[in-house]
C-alpha cells in the first residue's frame, strides 16, 4: 500500500461521497471513477462501495479519494429494481444478520422474512429472526412463529424495545460481532439500536395510520459502533426484496427444512412447483413444512422464472 493511501472502513455511502473511517475519525471520501468499471464484477454492482467495506483512501486530495475497496470476506445483496437488474450490495463484511420483525404493526410478513433467510443462506451469512413489539403479540402468534421458523433451523428471539425484553439477550448475540439490521419501516430496528445505546438517539418512525406501515426514517444504511465490540448496520426500509444472482435450480437449496426431504422426491430435480410425487409438497400437506414458507418460495420461483413488475423502495412521507 503506497504511503499515501490509509485504510478505512465505510460508515455510510451517499449519492457522491462515502463517509470513511480512518484513525479514529471520519472523513469525507470520493469513489474513483475506475471502481464502476474495473472488471465485469464491478460494472453489473449498482455500488461498487458498500458499508462495512474496507477501503484505501488517498488523504492528499480534497475530498479524499476512495481508490480500492479491499477483498470482501462476503455480502448481501438483491436485485437494484423492477427496472435495474443490476445487484445492489446492501453490506459487506458480516457476521451475522438479524431480520427485525414486528409482530403488532405492522404485522408479521413470512413472504419479506423469507426472502432476506433465503439471501443470507446464499451468501453463508447466519440469519436470526427477531420478533419485536410482543407486547402487541396477539394469542398463540410467538409460539406459531417460533415453531414455524424452528422447523425451518432459523433461531428467533422476541425482543420489546420499550421495556427491554430481550434486549440483553440480543447485546450477548451481538457481542465482538459485525451485524445487519434488517427489517420493514416500522419493525423497530432504530428503537432497538437505541435501546441498545441510548446515547445513538436515532430517529424513530410512527406507523402509519392508513397503510398500516412504518414510515421511512432510514434512507441510507449506516454502521454504528456500540461499546468497545459491537458493531451494527442499520439498513433502509425495503418493500420487496429479490435474489440477485441465484440460479434458478438452486433456490429450493436455500429453504433449509427443504433439502433433507427433497432427495424422497420422484425427480431429482424437482421443483416442488408442478412434478407428480413430489415430497416436499407432501410434507406441505402433512404440515411438516410451514405452508407459508412454501407459499414464499413458489412465490420466489414464479418471480424467478419471469420479469418483475412491481416497484421496491419503502415510500417516503
Amino acid at each position: 500500500m503506497s504511503a499515501e493511501l490509509a485504510r478505512g472502513l465505510v460508515l455510510r455511502t451517499d449519492a457522491k461521497v462515502c463517509h470513511v473511517q480512518v484513525d479514529g475519525r471520519v472523513v469525507q471520501a470520493a469513489p474513483r471513477g475506475i471502481l464502476y468499471g474495473e472488471d465485469d464484477e464491478r460494472r453489473e454492482q449498482k455500488n461498487p462501495v458498500a458499508v462495512g467495506d474496507e477501503v484505501e483512501v488517498n488523504l492528499a486530495t480534497t475530498p479524499a479519494g476512495l481508490e480500492r475497496v479491499l477483498p470482501r470476506r462476503n455480502w448481501l445483496s438483491r436485485t437494484a429494481s423492477s427496472h435495474d437488474p443490476r445487484e445492489q450490495v446492501l453490506a459487506a463484511n458480516v457476521d451475522q444478520l438479524f431480520v427485525i420483525a414486528s409482530v403488532g404493526k405492522p404485522g408479521f410478513s413470512s413472504n419479506r422474512t423469507d426472502r432476506i433467510l433465503a439471501a443470507c443462506e446464499w451468501s453463508r451469512i447466519p440469519a436470526t429472526i427477531v420478533l419485536n413489539k410482543i407486547d402487541l403479540a396477539g394469542e398463540g402468534e410467538l409460539e406459531d412463529l417460533t415453531d414455524t421458523y424452528a422447523r425451518a433451523g432459523v433461531p428467533v428471539l422476541p425482543t420489546c424495545a420499550l421495556d427491554g425484553r430481550g434486549v440483553e439477550s440480543l447485546r450477548e448475540q451481538m457481542g465482538g460481532r459485525t451485524s445487519v439490521f434488517y427489517g420493514a419501516s416500522g419493525s423497530g430496528k432504530s428503537s432497538l439500536i437505541n435501546a441498545l445505546d441510548p446515547a445513538l438517539k436515532l430517529k424513530v418512525g410512527k406507523i402509519s395510520r392508513f397503510w398500516d406501515a412504518g414510515k421511512h426514517t432510514t434512507s441510507f444504511s449506516q454502521l454504528y459502533t456500540i461499546g468497545a465490540d459491537m458493531r451494527v448496520i442499520d439498513t433502509p426500509g425495503i418493500r420487496v426484496f429479490r435474489l440477485y444472482g441465484v440460479p434458478v435450480g438452486n433456490l429450493r437449496d436455500l429453504f433449509r427444512e427443504f433439502v433433507p426431504i427433497q432427495s424422497r422426491c420422484a425427480f431429482p430435480d424437482c421443483s416442488h412447483d408442478h412434478e407428480p410425487d413430489c415430497a416436499v409438497f407432501e410434507a406441505v400437506e402433512d404440515g411438516v413444512i410451514a405452508a407459508s414458507r412454501y407459499a414464499s418460495y413458489v412465490e420466489m420461483l414464479d418471480e424467478m422464472r419471469q420479469a418483475p413488475v412491481v416497484d421496491d423502495e419503502e415510500p417516503e412521507e
